[in-house]
């Protein structure tokens, strides 16, 4: 990313004191010898691997590069057991044929409406119609492609909506983080660095983690 993104270990960013680096705790980072034994427990080898594709809007230079390193990375460190293989549409194309879910997986961002941990974990797990058996038939992960659905997550989202205590309602989040790292509906990968500059002698230039820019803010030294 050069400098412009950070690993993130969940969907909820660094930026909220609810954030629970899940992944991290529950996976580690890099952990290439967990990852070669789950794929030889699977039955995956150089002789027998596993096909995973990956797709993207052909407009994203960021995800054409990632697609690209984990390809590469997956080639010289895992014996050949998993192979990547990069796949782009058009935007209009891909985000349509992602409500239909018919990716394995493909390549997303998210940027809140307002600044509250919520917008990270309701538009993306809350599933308005769906079942166990079916998943989710409509709702956020329908839209996403992920076609995630839990009745117990869905719980904890409402939960977390209606509690005002601040102690409480991290508790609840923490939760769903937990669920998060173990249902995999998501792999969260990076959050993005926004950069605002300005001349000698303004002050009060900044950046809030919705990607707005309040010119309110802004006065002369």
């Amino acid at each position: 990313m050069q400098g412009q993104g950070e690993p993130v270990y969940s969907l909820i960013p660094k930026t909220f004191d609810v954030y629970k680096p899940v992944f991290d705790e529950v996976y580690g980072d890099r952990n290439l010898d967990k990852v070669k034994q789950f794929l030889a427990e699977a039955g995956y080898s150089a002789a027998n691997p596993v096909t995973v594709e990956l797709w993207h809007a052909s407009s994203s230079v960021n995800f054409s590069i990632v697609t690209a390193i984990l390809k590469a990375i997956a080639k010289r460190d895992l014996d050949g057991a998993i192979q990547f293989e990069p796949n782009s549409i058009a935007r209009t194309a891909f985000f349509g044929y992602v409500s239909q879910g018919i990716y394995q997986t493909s390549f997303s961002n998210w940027y809140p409406d307002f600044l509250d941990a919520d917008n990270f974990v309701y538009p993306l797990l809350h599933c308005a119609k769906g079942t166990d058996v079916k998943g989710c038939e409509e709702g956020g992960p329908q839209n996403q492609g992920s076609s995630y659905y839990s009745d117990r997550v869905n719980q904890l989202i409402e939960q977390q909506r209606q509690e005002q205590n601040p102690d409480k309602r991290k508790a609840i989040f923490a939760q769903i983080q937990d669920m998060l790292a173990r249902d995999v509906p998501y792999i969260p990968l990076w959050q993005t660095k926004d950069y605002a500059f300005a001349k000698n002698g303004i002050n009060g230039v900044t950046i809030n983690p919705s990607q707005t820019f309040p010119f309110w803010t802004i006065a002369r030294n």
